[in-house]
């Protein structure tokens, strides 16, 4: 495996280093826009363990291609990171095989930091049909980099998945193979009064089978659900309605799905 780091301008290489079953660059100097992270050498279809930045909490992601390329964010595609993220003049970039025990665990099978916008092939994967003004802030990756500050909006560690007051917004997560769970978490936006919130949402996964949810409580806690299903490859979260208050802006700050693959 081989970890690179390089400007997508002149392909000139700033750092790089290789290894069996796991590497670790670390490498002095400063990110510039255009810079790209590529993990290659990677065995398609198999888990591994992938830690972009020092500031960003390393991810258990299903790879089904070669190589995977990282755009280091920047300007407003940054604002919903750790603003230590890609920052200063030392980085710390790791990829390893990821241990027959952490893949199998009963653990959140949503969970992905590593998650980007535009790439396919890493999984989990969240997207969505609307993504408010289609800023980095309110897109569907955010509902599963597992920050759960639910109390303000915008800029990390507020950053959500917003719908633009469209009243047919879906959010899709696909797990990229097939997954068992018992219980689904929804942590709604609790801006106050900024934000309106879902009373109700119907989940509907790859089997075909649906279940309505209720929200009946303005909360900043979670909402926990109990839903089991086998054999699941996607979800999608939909007829999303909303709170009887005059706020316009309901929004999902992070989804959890608990169980094992």
């Amino acid at each position: 495996m081989k970890i690179e780091v390089y400007n997508e301008w002149d392909h000139v290489n700033k750092a790089e280093a290789s290894g069996d079953g796991q590497v670790v660059l670390t490498w002095d100097g400063e990110y510039r826009k255009g810079d790209m992270i590529e993990f290659s050498g990677l065995e398609p279809e198999s888990y591994y363990v992938v830690k972009v930045d020092a500031a960003i909490d390393p991810a258990l992601v299903l790879i089904k291609k070669e190589n995977v390329i990282f755009t280091v964010p920047f300007y407003e595609k940054k604002t919903s990171y750790n603003p230590l993220a890609f920052f200063g003049n030392r980085h710390y970039i790791s990829i390893r095989e990821a241990f027959d025990y952490e893949v199998s665990a009963y653990r959140n099978l949503a969970l992905n930091p590593f998650d980007q916008h535009e790439v396919s092939g890493v999984y989990p994967h969240a997207s969505a049909n609307v993504e408010t003004r289609g800023e980095a802030v309110f897109a569907a990756r955010n509902a599963i980099d597992g920050c759960i500050a639910t109390l303000s909006h915008g800029e990390w560690p507020y950053e959500s998945w917003g719908i633009n007051r469209q009243d047919d917004a879906e959010f899709t997560l696909d797990f990229g193979c097939e997954v068992d769970f018992d219980q689904i978490v929804l942590y709604t936006r609790a801006d106050f009064p900024h934000d309106n919130w879902w009373t109700e949402a119907t989940f509907t996964f790859s089997d075909g089978s649906t279940e309505v949810v209720h929200m009946d409580k303005k909360v900043a806690e979670p909402h926990v659900f109990h839903i089991e299903r086998k054999g699941i490859t996607w979800l999608k979260l939909g007829k999303l309605i909303k709170a009887d208050d005059p706020s316009p802006f309901p929004a999902l700050t992070q989804i959890e799905v608990y169980g094992t693959c």
